[in-house]
């Protein structure tokens, strides 16, 4: 019994090994931000203009335009650098958009659930509050908001879909996302379509793709785009802030 014992603790321990490099290995390869967000990040970082600040801490970045009209906390998508969302955020912190980008354990956000609760706090003086996210980001971020008891005004879905029932949660939603999008599952986009309240906004951003929310190189299995990603963000920023309310520039 005692041998039986030994061989059934060495086997689950092996199991255990060959699980923890076969998780390493599935991690350590993720979509990393291109020269594009660095850029953003380094000079907002060295040159920070009259509107716009940003701080990077151990788990987040935050730009903190100079009059914050509301806050935006955000959940990049899975195996997705966090970096990579830095262009789009910086557009909506010059209309006047805290943003929060989490960064998440191993890039998965169904790791860390409940980081909007810690980033909330970082924007005292936002009135309103919205979270979203992209892709797995966006679904986390939507599970996050039905089990919350924080006053949040709004979710917002890019390239993304709600599994948790928000139908009748007091809250307005926008989800976008690109006409060559290969990477949404549109089945369970339509499926999953009825979690969300009856006046959700829906957009769809002619020529656009998945991967070009952010800024890491083309996705495996997208489409290619027929716009820029650049003008794909900027269309995005533009929805979200008049989702929002708040004129862009």
């Amino acid at each position: 019994m005692k041998k039986g014992f030994k061989k059934a603790v060495i086997f689950s321990a092996l199991i255990l090994a060959v699980c923890c490099v076969a998780f390493g290995l599935y991690a350590s390869d993720y979509y990393r931000a291109d020269e594009q967000a660095a850029a953003v990040i380094q000079q907002t970082e060295q040159f920070a203009d009259d509107n716009v600040q940003m701080e990077i801490t151990d788990d987040m970045i935050i730009f903190r335009p100079d009059d914050t009209k509301a806050g935006f906390i955000f959940y990049p998508g899975g195996k997705v650098e966090y970096t990579a969302y830095a262009p789009l955020m910086y557009r909506l912190a010059q209309n006047g958009i805290a943003c929060i980008i989490t960064e998440m354990p191993f890039n998965l956000a169904v790791m860390d659930i409940n980081a909007a609760d810690k980033a909330v706090e970082r924007i005292a003086d936002a009135e309103k509050w919205y979270v979203g996210g992209h892709s797995l980001g966006g679904s986390m971020a939507a599970s996050w908001l039905e089990k919350t008891d924080r006053d949040i005004d709004g979710l917002i879905l890019l390239a993304s879909y709600s599994t948790a029932d928000l139908s009748d949660n007091n809250v307005d939603v926008l989800s976008v996302y690109g006409s060559e999008d290969k990477v949404l599952n549109m089945e369970k986009y339509s499926e999953y379509f009825s979690n969300l309240p009856d006046d959700t906004a829906e957009i769809v951003i002619d020529g656009g793709n998945h991967a070009q929310f952010g800024c890491y190189g083309k996705q495996d299995g997208d489409g290619e785009a027929a716009i820029s990603d650049i003008d794909q963000q900027d269309i995005t920023a533009c929805a979200i802030a008049e989702f929002m309310g708040i004129e862009t520039e």
